[in-house]
């Protein structure tokens, strides 16, 4: 009996409650990450698209986007998610933000078509990571001028995952295949000049000689696709903090100039200063010798007038 209900369960997990063909996939990310379970169609194909977390209705949308819920919305005693859902509207793609580990298990995805419906069941493993080692590597403060890494701790499968950094939704960096590209973006190369190195094995990105206008939000988003072409992708968010360590070069240089160009007035002003002295010393000197010359000859005069006062007589009889 206990065989027989075995069988059942995996018959169900295979095939679909209605009948429908399942394909499964499984991933594993981080805890505090966000992961994007993909449905591949769009949903104005089809009737309806539903998704299950423990056979918990979490999110529906039907195809004329008549009826749309998460969560709570869908189940008033649901709260499990608390507002860390988001439906694409257009695909029915569903993404959990900010995963923790009680978010571990079966999510099952029904699409409903106008003959038949299609189940899919997305196996999530999440790995816990202590609060402060988590915060150590989302958060990053370095000092302008010095470099920093942004590792996602992953090992990329060259043949399937495709690896993509953002910077202010700015695509600054690639990795498809075996191959990679940075900076392809106009903007991103003004920005960053040559200043990128991206791992091709673990899709780690660092930044050289950074500066204070690199600080902001780094997205690293991964893509894996298994062998029926079904995706996931996760997402996992990097907080830069550049901190200046004090006057750029250009401030630096700028106030090597001013104080070059302080000094030359200084010393011009002393010369300037230093010859007026020497100028007004040398008319000091000419003046004094000018009047030495007069006073000379008035004092020749004056002995002779003594004379004549002195002997009266003798001035007479000359």
């Amino acid at each position: 009996m206990k065989n027989q209900i075995f069988v059942c369960i995996i018959f169900l997990l295979c095939h679909g409650a209605s009948g429908g063909v399942a394909d499964s996939v499984s991933v594993s990310v981080m805890e505090g990450d966000s992961v994007t379970l993909h449905t591949d169609v769009k949903t104005s194909q089809q009737e309806e698209i539903s998704w299950y977390f423990d056979d918990t209705r979490i999110a529906q949308i039907t195809g004329d986007q008549s009826y749309i819920c998460t969560d709570v919305q869908c189940n008033e005693g649901t709260e499990r998610f608390r507002n860390r859902l988001k439906l694409d509207h257009q695909t029915g793609s569903l993404t959990i933000t900010n995963i923790t580990n009680t978010d571990s298990g079966l999510y099952k995805l029904v699409i409903l078509h106008s003959s038949s419906d299609s189940v899919l069941i997305f196996t999530v493993a999440v790995q816990g990571v202590p609060a402060a080692e988590r915060d150590e590597i989302k958060r990053k403060s370095v000092k302008e001028g010095e470099s920093v890494t942004l590792d996602p701790d992953v090992r990329k499968n060259l043949k399937n995952d495709l690896m993509t950094w953002y910077f202010t939704d700015t695509l600054i960096a690639e990795i498809t295949g075996d191959q990679s590209k940075i900076c392809t973006d106009d903007q991103c190369d003004e920005r960053f000049r040559d200043r990128l190195k991206l791992d091709h094995q673990t899709g780690s990105l660092t930044i050289m000689n950074i500066r204070t206008t690199d600080s902001g939000l780094y997205k690293l988003q991964i893509s894996s696709t298994n062998l029926r072409r079904h995706s996931i992708s996760s997402i996992k968010s990097f907080d830069v903090s550049v901190i200046n360590s004090g006057l750029s070069s250009a401030a630096v240089g700028g106030i090597c100039a001013a104080a070059v160009s302080v000094l030359l007035l200084v010393t011009l002003s002393v010369i300037c200063c230093h010859r007026q002295v020497r100028r007004k010393d040398t008319r000091l000197e000419h003046s004094d010798q000018v009047n030495g010359v007069d006073l000379s000859t008035n004092q020749s005069d004056i002995p002779l007038m003594d004379d004549a006062v002195r002997d009266p007589v003798s001035t007479l009889m000359l």
